[in-house]
């Protein structure tokens, strides 16, 4: 007696699940330990790592643990190292002068993570007010206390050059400023930094998954950024996004948060034929490993299906805190 399986007769697509080597030989995605960058913490004034109480398994690492963290990156595989800097809370005011220290924490870190690992990895850097401010917000504010656009793209000006003088290969403006990149461009190459790559985060959306990170950075902020940031609820603005970011000169493009993102992530990917990253914050990470704490979920299975996901819709560069862990598994 004959079958007909869908269109032809005897078609039969569970003949290329029947195994573990037929699903990998036939896997359309394939991730790799080169897609993945870790983003790292680093804070001023401890001897010892502490711990991220949201964020299980993520640490502030001091200078000599960042240090060590980078070198097992890079042993994995991994391909990039993002880095926040964690500054003593007495050295934040309203301008986020530590920022533009030349010997502020970031970067300190960044030249320790070069002195380290040199150009084996790329050292990325992120370039923004927020773990500086007293206000914690992404720039200057203004006398109504909402953030002056012009007067903030003064101040990244200034942290591009000093990231870039540190040795970082590089910059991520995550602020959304509107002409961030562009001022940023021009920073760089008129202080012979020109090969000095510009990560934009062209679509980062107000997002309540970002709850975790605050604590990493250990935030000051009261409110929110709503005014600044993307509305969930817009898809089109990330194009115009996009569109604006290459125009102002951006190496490489991100979408951040990224599984709630994924249709906008797809859409960028679609669109421009510069590499795009995309963004697993903290948010995500954490509802893993708390659904996994709990026994509800496979969290080895959760981690790499998410990845798998956030490749499959269009990243070729993934920031997720798993990056060494998963790329040693790879």
């Amino acid at each position: 007696m004959s079958t007909t399986y869908g269109t032809f007769p005897g078609s039969r697509p569970r003949r290329l699940r029947t195994t573990p080597a037929m699903r990998r030989m036939v896997a359309e995605t394939r991730l790799q330990p080169a897609d993945l960058i870790l983003p790292a913490f680093v804070r001023e004034g401890i001897s010892t790592p502490v711990p991220i109480s949201a964020m299980p398994g993520v640490v502030q690492h001091t200078r000599d643990t960042l240090r060590k963290a980078a070198v097992e990156a890079l042993e994995a595989g991994v391909s990039g190292i993002m880095l926040f800097g964690v500054p003593e809370e007495a050295k934040k005011d309203a301008a986020g002068t530590a920022g533009t220290d030349p010997d502020g924490i970031l970067q300190v870190a960044i030249r320790d993570v070069k002195a380290e690992v040199g150009d084996e990895l790329v050292i990325m850097s992120d370039l923004c007010l927020d773990e500086f401010t007293d206000h914690g917000h992404c720039g200057v504010l203004d006398a109504s206390g909402r953030v002056d656009n012009d007067a903030t793209l003064e101040r990244y000006a200034e942290m591009a050059q000093v990231q870039a003088d540190a040795g970082v290969h590089v910059v991520g403006p995550s602020g959304m400023m509107d002409g961030q990149v562009g001022v940023i461009r021009d920073a760089l190459d008129q202080t012979g930094h020109e090969d000095v790559s510009i990560l934009a985060y062209t679509a980062k959306y107000a997002s309540a998954f970002y709850g975790p990170f605050r604590e990493a950075v250990g935030s000051s902020l009261q409110g929110d950024r709503k005014t600044y940031q993307q509305d969930a609820a817009n898809a089109r603005e990330s194009l115009r996004e996009l569109a604006l970011d290459l125009a102002e000169g951006a190496d490489m493009v991100m979408v951040k948060p990224a599984l709630p993102y994924l249709d906008i992530l797809a859409k960028v990917a679609e669109a421009v034929d510069v590499p795009v990253a995309a963004y697993q914050i903290s948010g995500e990470y954490a509802m893993v490993e708390a659904a996994a704490a709990n026994g509800w979920i496979d969290r080895d299975r959760a981690i790499m299906e998410t990845l798998t996901g956030i490749k499959r819709a269009g990243a070729q560069m993934i920031l997720t805190y798993w990056a060494t862990e998963v790329a040693r598994r790879l």
